[in-house]
């Protein structure tokens, strides 16, 4: 997308142009504020955040809880209003932690014995918990079984826009579906997004219209390319304990799983079909779904865990409060959970996730203070509340956010903008950033204009078929309209060039991300941390001193919801 420029006399003349297509005149005490933020303050909310002593923060967990009360107390010293619930700043959502049992847990594949005697090669294919496969039982019920004939939907998606059904013409009620991790490939932007992944293509979205579909079961095939991480990312995530909401209504899987490249091979091995023939031919309009002559035979044991977690927030209440006119907000959001710890494991055992997501809790808790800092030093008030939010359970799939996003501390129409911070790595100065998300809405001039400014050349996401737009807690809280993105960090940094910054992020997908060694590091500069809080802080200004609310372009996914927020 190309970029807008104005001349600074016209930019200065246009305020009551619609938000974004001009700059705001930003106060002398916002910039003050603003340049009091402070990296090292960042380092040490880091490097609490991640400490041994925290465990990981797995939710529910002893160190989710430091963590959350760690946070609510930062709130409190700044003076924030409480945004949670009978006047606290936490917000306790209730989970349903589900561990699968290894032992107890069981996956076959089983072939139909063909008739008339013709042989086949696999009569029963036991495979192995964690390195074959993943699985949890979504019904959050200790015990379940399945036997059950198992069907290959392709993508296993459901797009009346782009006139695709992988569903269509077969039945899968009491079944199990087999699907291929993300979209039907595409060159073109207008269909399936091109390059970049939609929600189609994210695992969430194929678990849930399997169980729309009515079947018990789903098989996701594990391709490094296609998902965009590697098995042990997969492993990882989720032969750990799974978080579910607990009061989630909607239709859920008996067993949730994924499984190895290989262990799909040798399914259709069984079925007399090639693996590379069968994903060739889903990828083309046509497709049909074919039930298989194998069948999934499981018995899925768990642990069930009941707890609460909270989200944490907090409010700076704008002048209109005191006006009592409508809000229009803006909204800080980071995630403050990771992975927890594996229990008698020998060795470093903990997933203290210190760049992930530590550094964007961080940079929240600092922009909170900033904020504050605004009020007590200068007596202004910001036009409109600004919000901070540390959510929980966002590695379990979004889930506090997606309550969070339910359960608004203001209705969803008066919240402008979501601006969120996860994973940024302290590099270093970043003259890159991307804004995945901004150019979906009418505040992007405003966007690109304030990172003119700070000197941040705007770069597309750099793995746009990874699909990280739908992989962070913005995303909840665009799916009931309200504007979001986050900020991150492109791969160019002062003092480097591209390859070094690309070759670190590589680095630390490859061997760090969402593993036991996302550790705080004294030699990390967090300089750019502060820089890009700084620049969210005035985007954030921005978007509260607009004429009227920020709006999603014409025709975008998420315009309906934003419609139906304001009725």
């Amino acid at each position: 997308m190309s970029k807008i420029h104005f001349a600074a006399a016209v930019t200065l003349s246009l305020l009551s142009f619609a938000p974004g297509l001009v700059a705001q005149s930003i106060p002398p005490a916002v910039k003050a504020a603003e340049a009091s933020i402070d990296g090292e303050k960042i380092r040490a909310h880091v490097k609490f955040l991640s400490d041994d002593l925290l465990e990981g923060r797995g939710p529910g967990l002893r160190g989710s809880e430091l963590a959350a009360k760690y946070i609510a107390t930062q709130f409190a010293l700044d003076g924030l209003k409480p945004g949670g619930d009978n006047g606290t700043y936490l917000q306790q959502v209730k989970f349903v932690g589900m561990k699968v049992i290894a032992d107890k847990t069981h996956f076959s594949l089983v072939p139909k014995k063909p008739e008339g005697g013709v042989s086949i090669e696999l009569y029963s294919y036991d495979l192995k918990y964690g390195d074959d496969y993943t699985v949890s039982n979504r019904t959050l019920t200790p015990t379940v079984d399945i036997d059950a004939p198992i069907v290959f939907v392709g993508y296993g998606v459901t797009a009346p826009e782009f006139n695709w059904d992988d569903y269509a013409g077969v039945d899968v009620k009491g079944k199990v579906i087999l699907c291929i991790v993300g979209d039907p490939p595409s060159d073109d932007p207008k269909f399936f997004g091109g390059k970049a992944l939609t929600y189609y293509g994210r695992w969430t979205y194929k678990f849930e219209q399997a169980a729309r579909k009515g079947a018990v079961g789903a098989l996701i095939i594990h391709r490094t390319d296609l998902a965009s991480y590697g098995w042990d990312v997969v492993k990882n995530s989720n032969t750990s304990e799974k978080t579910y909401l607990r009061d989630d209504k909607d239709p859920q899987l008996e067993a949730a799983s994924w499984i190895q490249l290989e262990v799909a091979r040798q399914l259709f091995k069984a079925a007399h079909m090639d693996l590379d023939t069968e994903m060739a031919a889903a990828g083309k309009k046509g497709f049909k779904a074919v039930e298989l002559p194998v069948r999934l035979q499981a018995h899925v044991e768990s642990t069930v865990r009941p707890f609460e977690s909270p989200n944490v927030v907090g409010i700076l209440p704008g002048a209109n409060i005191a006006e009592h006119k409508p809000d229009q907000a803006v909204m800080y959001t980071a995630h403050f959970d990771h992975l927890g710890f594996e229990p008698g494991m020998a060795g470093h055992n903990i997933y203290n996730g210190a760049a992930d997501n530590a550094t964007g809790c961080g940079m929240v808790v600092e922009m909170a203070r900033a904020w504050s800092q605004l009020g007590a030093t200068s007596g202004i008030k910001p036009p409109h509340s600004v919000i901070f939010a540390a959510v929980t359970a966002e590695e379990q799939g979004l889930l506090g956010s997606e309550y969070l996003g339910q359960n608004p501390p203001l209705p969803a129409s008066q919240i402008a903008l979501d601006i969120n911070y996860d994973m940024l790595l302290p590099l270093g100065i970043p003259q890159q950033v991307n804004v995945n998300g901004a150019q979906r809405t009418d505040f992007y001039p405003a966007v690109e204009a304030t990172a003119k400014r700070f000197e941040l050349g705007i770069v597309p996401d750099a793995h746009p078929e990874a699909g990280s737009y739908y992989r962070s807690d913005h995303f909840s809280l665009s799916r009931v309209g309200i504007p979001a993105f986050s900020i991150e960090e492109g791969e160019l940094f002062e003092g480097h060039d591209l390859t070094w910054g690309a070759k670190k992020f590589n680095d630390f997908v490859e061997h760090d991300y969402h593993n036991f060694s996302d550790n705080y590091h004294e030699d990390w500069d967090f300089r750019g941390n502060a820089k890009l809080d700084r620049f969210g802080m005035e985007l954030g200004w921005e978007a509260i001193s607009a004429p009227h609310g920020i709006r999603w372009n014409a025709g975008d996914e998420f315009e309906a919801a934003r419609k139906a927020s304001e009725k």
